[in-house]
């Protein structure tokens, strides 16, 4: 006999072996009918599973948080079927679960396009209703490459050679079809529901590698209730719209080009915008921090004293000169910030001291992973370490929290997830070192969260620690509820031993100070990028770019015009004027089109009265004011949020 413990606490035994099926329909029809899978102490498997030893168990309903990844993996497995069905002679390799839905790569002469989806999905809802159930069988190995040799599935014959010897070779049925397939899966396709999309097609090469044939990857996305779809659906529209690609070419900003991939070209405008938020940010730290510059170019030795040509060789640009010197591009800042800590002797009276610094760094990405300014090879840093002692250590965590926390509401970011990430399994220094760094930032993690009152949430990220230390990780949610991982806390007790960092403690001794890795924005071009998408480049008037722009109805104004413009910019707004001969109209969408905030319209009359007619980005109204108050009020509602 097996004891079976239930999710309120209750145990009743049963002999082993018995299912999950089998418990549920004992318990009561009714749930038997709404649950899709079990949980076994955690882990989610098939609801007809066998059961050989005391567990934990709860029932997997569809509408259950965990049943989201059985929708999209089974709606992966009828895509396929679909797919074989209509088109004879595919073949099918791999369908995973990704992020928002799944895919599946296909092999076949003539790929697959947009045009296919139509009838694809049509079978796809057949199969659906026939509500057929999945079943599992466990093959031997020679069986299962057997069938599918017979049956010219050749990537599957691959795939069953890939799977580690002693492994069940798991076959999943659904009616007449069936699939290799790790599982698990719900009880029945009529479980998946009719809230899917196709959602577009792609070239992959078979397992990544570009030697291999190339695959048509097909993608979709599966929820559970049509509400969700609709809304995910709604969510990638506005995405579409507010992509900072799209909007960098509609308002000037910046642009990227085949000669130099992964760096940015910054406009004028670009420029002033991403200055406006190095000089917001300079602001931010003054009187806490030193403003310092480390080199851009350093040996190879001491990256291999950090230890990041060990870790992180592949992602750097490394150059040899004429004397056989090796040299890298810094592909972060805190080398050289130990540099400048260890120049001249410390004391525990200077600590903590902190060190920041908007640091340009390169750092090597895969062409195919380049986005834009959300993924590039060089980037600025809005970079700063901390050297403390240990017991100021967790102050200094809190202090910076309070920090990254303001600033992100200056920016309009009200809903935070700090993450706390634990040590991976390549690592540098000391379990035990690595035990007071996590219990330290786990006790400073649940202050975040009570100081908070609960407004800020927390998590663990297991596992996903830097090699050197655990670290904070700042998630912020955006206008249309996408989430973007930006500012980080790292603790790090291994850096500044192995440089022989060193402070004189106030017994005269020689101690080893604690290094915190902060940084706010993270890539300063890639928080811009995410700026441009949330506000859907309609800034704040103290970010915009460009503020206003001063249009003339007639030639008569254009004195006038120049004489506005004069005045705004002595009032620290940045203004330019339009005096094309064109229609008023014409102008007004122009300047909407790039974003605007706001457009003083001057004519004769007002040139007459010293006036403007103020209108403002998304509005069909216009106020009429004097020159005096309009440029108070705009001054007013142009000063930064941290200076007001």
């Amino acid at each position: 006999m097996i004891t079976i413990t239930f999710p309120d606490g209750a145990q009743r035994q049963y002999e082993s072996g018995v299912s999950g099926k089998d418990i549920v329909e004992g318990i009561a029809k009714s749930l038997a009918k709404k649950t899709v899978a079990m949980a076994l102490d955690g882990v989610v498997c098939d609801l007809t599973d066998a059961i050989t030893a005391d567990a934990r168990i709860e029932f997997v309903t569809r509408d259950d948080p965990r049943a989201l990844e059985l929708i999209r993996h089974d709606c992966a497995h009828v895509l396929a079927e679909a797919v074989q069905t209509l088109f004879p002679g595919t073949q099918v390799t791999i369908g995973p679960v990704i992020e928002n839905g799944f895919y599946y790569d296909f092999a076949r002469d003539e790929p697959f396009t947009p045009e296919d989806f139509k009838a694809i999905e049509a079978k796809m809802r057949e199969i659906i209703a026939a509500d057929r159930p999945f079943t599992k069988e466990l093959w031997s190995r020679e069986k299962a490459k057997q069938v599918f040799r017979d049956k010219g599935e050749l990537y599957k014959v691959e795939l069953v050679d890939a799977i580690p010897e002693g492994e069940d070779l798991k076959i999943y049925h659904q009616g007449d079809w069936f699939d290799l397939c790790r599982g698990p899966h719900m009880t029945s396709t009529g479980k998946i529901g009719s809230a899917f999309k196709l959602m577009k097609v792609a070239g992959a090469y078979w397992r990544g590698d570009s030697n291999n044939p190339m695959l048509t990857r097909i993608y979709g996305t599966a929820w559970a209730a049509q509400a969700e779809l609709d809304a995910y659906l709604h969510q990638l529209e506005e995405a579409e719209k507010r992509d900072h690609r799209r909007l960098g070419r509609e308002m000037d900003l910046f642009h990227f080009q085949e000669e130099g991939p992964g760096v940015v070209f910054w406009h004028a405008k670009g420029w002033a915008l991403f200055q406006s938020l190095i000089s917001y940010m300079r602001r931010r730290l003054e009187g806490d921090y030193n403003e310092v510059n480390a080199p851009q170019i350093l040996d190879k030795a001491l990256w291999e004293t950090s230890g990041h040509w060990e870790w992180y060789r592949e992602n750097m640009f490394v150059t040899e000169t004429e004397d056989e010197r090796v040299f890298v591009i810094k592909p972060m800042n805190c080398p050289g910030h130990i540099q400048i800590f260890k120049h001249g002797l410390k004391s525990y009276r200077d600590l903590p001291m902190r060190l920041a610094e908007f640091g340009s760094v390169s750092r090597y990405e895969p062409s195919g992973a380049l986005h834009g300014l959300m993924r590039v090879r060089g980037f600025t840093q809005d970079d700063a370490h901390i050297f403390c002692t240990e017991d100021q250590m967790a102050e200094e965590c809190l202090k910076i929290n309070d920090l990254i926390l303001s600033t992100y509401a200056d920016f309009g970011f009200d809903q935070i997830v700090v993450k706390l990430s634990t040590r991976p399994e390549k690592r540098v220094g000391t379990d035990a070192m690595w035990d007071h760094a996590e219990e330290v930032m786990t006790r400073v993690l649940k202050q975040i969260e009570e100081q908070s009152g609960g407004r800020i949430k927390t998590d663990i990220n297991p596992g996903e620690g830097a090699f050197y230390g655990p670290k904070f990780e700042y998630v912020l949610r955006d206008a249309i509820g996408r989430d973007w991982q930006c500012g980080t806390t790292q603790i790090d007790f291994n850096l500044p031993e192995r440089f022989g960092a060193f402070y004189v403690d106030h017994d005269g001794q020689k101690k080893t100070p604690v290094m915190v890795h902060r940084a706010i924005c993270g890539s300063m071009e890639r928080f811009t990028g995410i700026l441009i998408e949330h506000f859907a480049g309609h800034f704040p008037l103290w970010l915009a770019p460009q503020q206003i722009t001063i249009c003339t109805i007639t030639s008569e104004a254009d004195d006038y015009a120049l004489e506005v413009a004069e005045q705004c910019r002595k009032a620290g707004l940045r203004a330019e004027v339009d005096l094309r001969n064109e229609k008023i109209n014409y102008k007004v969408r122009e300047h909407s089109l790039a974003k605007i905030p706001v457009l003083l319209v001057v004519g004769k009359k007002e040139a007459t009265e010293k006036a403007v007619s103020v209108r403002r980005l998304g509005s069909q109204n216009q106020t009429n004011m004097t020159l005096d108050e309009a440029l108070s009020s705009l001054v007013k509602e142009a000063t930064p949020p941290d200076t007001k």
